[in-house]
């Protein structure tokens, strides 16, 4: 079966970026749900969702939450603009994402028939799910863009272009811009509904 590449030959360079950012995009999301799926003990389970509710609880006392996951997701995102290497840790991540929203899922339904409904008003629970989009499109689209640019740049650096580093820097710009947004509107999120 010979499957036409017409739609890549044919792009210009900013477009074939933007289909390597969709590409990755598919591949992180993929990748996280994947991690969803690995068996892990209860223990386990119990151990990460008790460690994210501990960074939490103690970030959100101390009024540094949001500096704490912007600095989280951004260090994550830079490691990820790495020549090649950043690619397979950026897909590490992805999976190891993947896994403790598996875990927290899990323990979640196990206790949800015991625990109390919470009271929030339709509005805040509208609001809170238009959040969690956001914050999801956000933060996977910049590690989408720093997972493509880790490959393009191995490319160019090994042809010696050197101008994509000023394409790194700008995208490293852009990137730093939406996780601001995402930490704002993630921290906005777990305190609304928290």
């Amino acid at each position: 079966m010979n499957i036409p590449f017409s739609f890549w030959k044919d792009a210009s360079p900013k477009r074939k970026r933007i289909y390597s950012v969709i590409f990755m995009l598919v591949l992180a999301i993929a990748t996280t749900l994947i991690g969803t799926l690995v068996p892990i003990s209860d223990e386990y389970a119990l151990l990460i969702k008790d460690t994210l509710n501990q960074t939490v609880t103690t970030n959100t006392a101390n009024g540094t939450l949001i500096q704490y996951i912007f600095l989280n997701n951004f260090l994550l995102c830079l490691a990820m603009f790495i020549p090649l290497a950043g690619a397979v840790f950026g897909l590490f991540v992805m999976l190891n994402t993947g896994i403790a929203l598996g875990a927290t899922l899990r323990l979640q339904s196990v206790t949800a028939a015991s625990a109390a409904v919470p009271n929030i008003s339709l509005t805040t629970a509208i609001l809170g799910l238009i959040g969690i989009g956001l914050t999801f499109l956000l933060e996977y689209v910049s590690y989408s863009i720093g997972i493509s640019e880790s490959i393009w740049l191995f490319r160019r650096l090994t042809q010696r272009r050197w101008r994509e580093l000023k394409n790194t820097a700008i995208l490293i710009g852009i990137v730093a811009v939406f996780l601001i947004i995402a930490s704002l509107v993630e921290t906005w999120v777990i305190t609304a509904l928290g």
